[in-house]
């Protein structure tokens, strides 16, 4: 049987899944939790609802990807590693140079490392992710799918910044926007769930977890989005400061006594967020645990739930007319109380959600009866609408 794997790093996880092909079966999937932080969690599930999960240290990509092959054969997943016969990485910025998913050649791979500007804390992880599976699996063809290609089709108004248009597009400044992968799923599973042809389908999709991103989407398509030239800007993430007045960088470099801006790019990145301003972990679950009695807890939460509520409510000003909300990603899914609240600061728009079924956390339709426009929780399948674009590349 060939088996597919697919691969989705992202800032502080690491998610997989085997797929038994073409059936679309999955056959073992894992979870790597707080990548590179003490505790690191390594899940994988397997069989007949059977699980192996242990606690490695500071556990990061690399050693990550070997302990999953490793564990396979442990485990009697895979008797070979020769089983598996395709490897798909989800990589986040392809820039206008990718618009759909390509079989990795080392001009790709390349590419992929040259766009890191464009994805700081993704591009250079995910190509060395590649180049691990390559010396793994020296046989075995690698196969990229590009986070951003979902929205190379943006609007111009919302894809370009109001800057000198000769230097937009000497230098292909634009927002690029991440998750598309997520948020193109996202799509065609809503309009699935509404009963309505995808091309006809206005949604704001919310991808939620220690990335967070937004998409406006009109018509099937992608229409706006949160995210910009790099997945830095937007709403506040676990270790990303969101938007920021550009003068701020500066300003800091000037007060800091920093020269290279890599050091306050870093900041951003890496030391802001709901970690900057909790103090306490980018992880919400941890945040939540401190919320009634630590003041900087309870002020993330609050910077967390308003700045996606602007953005979303923007988005339904801007749509004109939506069908859907959509939760999805890991804290969106899997947060009850915070998609409450989201849902509380966008009540002027006549949403409402329906207290036990939002409770209940099922796929489906969450808002009350009389919401004017509905709610859909939707646990995103990156995984799946990958192997399904390798596949097409392979028929």
């Amino acid at each position: 049987m060939q088996k597919t794997l697919i691969i989705n790093a992202g800032s502080s996880s690491l998610k997989w899944q085997l797929f038994e092909m073409p059936a679309e079966t999955v056959v073992a999937s894992g979870l790597v939790e707080r990548i590179s932080m003490p505790g690191s969690i390594f899940t994988i599930k397997y069989g007949d609802h059977q699980k192996y999960e242990t606690t490695v240290d500071n556990l990061d990509q690399n050693h990550a990807a070997q302990m999953m092959l490793t564990e396979l054969q442990r485990l009697d997943v895979i008797a070979d590693l020769s089983e598996i016969t395709a490897v798909a990485h989800r990589v986040v910025a392809g820039g206008e140079q990718f618009k759909h998913a390509v079989e990795v050649t080392p001009d790709v791979l390349a590419a992929i490392k040259d766009l890191s500007n464009f994805a700081p804390l993704h591009n250079p992880m995910e190509a060395k992710g590649i180049e691990t599976m390559a010396q793994t699996l020296p046989d075995v063809k690698q196969y990229a799918v590009f986070d951003s290609q979902f929205f190379t089709d943006l609007p111009e108004m919302n894809a370009i910044y109001s800057l000198p248009y000769d230097l937009t597009k000497r230098y292909h400044i634009r927002r690029y926007g991440e998750h598309g992968i997520s948020h193109g799923y996202l799509t065609g599973r809503a309009a699935e769930l509404l009963k309505q042809p995808k091309d006809q389908v206005n949604l704001v999709t919310m991808h939620l977890g220690s990335g967070a991103s937004l998409a406006a989407v009109k018509n099937g398509r992608a229409y706006d989005t949160s995210m910009g030239f790099t997945p830095l800007t937007g709403v506040t993430m676990g270790t990303r400061a969101g938007d920021v007045d550009p003068a701020v960088l500066p300003f800091l470099m000037q007060q800091q006594n920093v020269t290279d801006p890599n050091e306050i790019m870093m900041m951003l990145n890496n030391e802001s967020g709901l970690l900057g301003v909790s103090g306490i972990s980018p992880d919400m679950r941890e945040i939540k645990a401190q919320e009634q009695t630590n003041p900087r807890a309870k002020l993330a939460i609050e910077i967390f739930v308003n700045r996606i509520v602007k953005y979303a409510g923007s988005y339904l000003t801007e749509l004109q007319r939506a069908d859907a909300l959509i939760f999805a990603g890991g804290i969106g899914e899997h947060n009850a109380e915070l998609r409450q609240q989201i849902v509380d600061g966008l009540k002027i728009f006549g949403v409402a959600l329906d207290p036990t079924l939002n409770a209940a956390g099922a796929e489906g339709v969450i808002s009350s009866a009389d919401s004017k426009i509905k709610v859909l929780l939707i646990p995103t399948d990156e995984e799946l609408a990958m192997v399904r674009q390798v596949a097409a590349l392979q028929d």
